[in-house]
């Protein structure tokens, strides 16, 4: 299995020396990929109608694509994915662009994981439908693989009109994979026809079961398997008890899991300097179970 680390957005602060500290330490550790996650625009929780999601405008998020092009330019062999690129709330072309450009200039690094959200505040402040998003991503899926495959794309789709154009320079992937993000049935669904993997959100291998198990179904449906389709688990860092680690780490790999990454925030930690102790003592236990 290869093991990483979720990136602790609007828990590590948004000083450049720390991140560059946070990417490197973690590569230096020997963890093969960083992960993070996305959100634009936080609503005001006076606003009138109220708010009561976690998200807000004091919630700080690094944006994705510019975070992993700053860390790809202080790394060497570390990976980047987003977990989760809110993709529908965003114009496709523009995603294809960043995402070959963070590609190529990373050599190669980058995994897209997309979901749709669940923040209506985003796809209004950013001009999108949120009422047919998942329709939608099936669409924007086909138009980033075409154009980072094909040097000139011509398509007219029901959502997207391409008029014989296309993005330069390519990625070094030809397609960047593309992993699915959620654990509802229509994303499995979904994951099984078209993405190159899933991270879903379990506890367990034990809770993730019935998700397994239609994902089997799902992907034998559409003439696949599950050789050359990826599964990331997350390990909540908890409070700290390695036995309880490991013990999750044989779990999911007995369930088929071939990534692994540390989720850090919601562990009390107060500054970066927590957060980078919590990825050490992980490391050693990572270190240990894979050996």
């Amino acid at each position: 299995m290869r093991i990483g680390v979720i990136y602790p957005q609007f828990e590590f602060g948004s000083d450049p020396a720390t991140i560059k500290d946070y990417a490197q330490t973690v590569e230096g550790l020997g963890y093969t990929h960083i992960g993070a996650d996305d959100h634009i625009i936080g609503p005001n929780p006076n606003r009138p109608g109220g708010w009561t999601g976690w998200v807000t405008y004091r919630t700080e998020f690094t944006e994705p694509f510019v975070l992993f092009s700053f860390m790809a330019a202080i790394t060497q062999r570390v990976e980047f994915e987003t977990c989760v690129l809110l993709l529908p709330q965003r114009q496709t072309v523009l995603v294809a662009k960043q995402a070959a450009g963070l590609d190529l200039l990373s050599g190669g690094r980058l995994r897209l994981g997309i979901g749709n959200g669940w923040n209506e505040i985003e796809y209004i402040s950013l001009g999108e439908n949120m009422r047919n998003r998942g329709r939608r991503v099936e669409e924007q899926i086909e138009v980033l693989r075409r154009l980072w495959t094909q040097p000139l794309v011509d398509l007219k789709g029901r959502w997207h009109t391409i008029p014989d154009a296309g993005i330069s320079p390519l990625p070094v992937q030809r397609p960047i994979p593309i992993w699915f993000g959620g654990q509802s049935e229509p994303v499995i669904r979904r994951a099984a026809r078209l993405g190159d993997g899933w991270m879903p959100l379990y506890g367990s291998p034990e809770e993730a079961r019935p998700g397994l198990d239609l994902l089997e179904r799902e992907l034998a449906q559409a003439g696949r398997s599950r050789a050359g389709f990826g599964l990331e688990a997350r390990i909540r860092y908890g409070n700290g008890d390695p036995d309880v680690w490991y013990r999750l780490l044989e779990g999911w790999r007995a369930v088929g899991a071939t990534h692994i990454s540390l989720v850090a925030t919601g562990s009390g930690f107060k500054t970066p300097a927590e957060h980078l102790e919590a990825v050490r003592r992980f490391a050693g236990v990572a270190q240990a179970f894979q050996s």
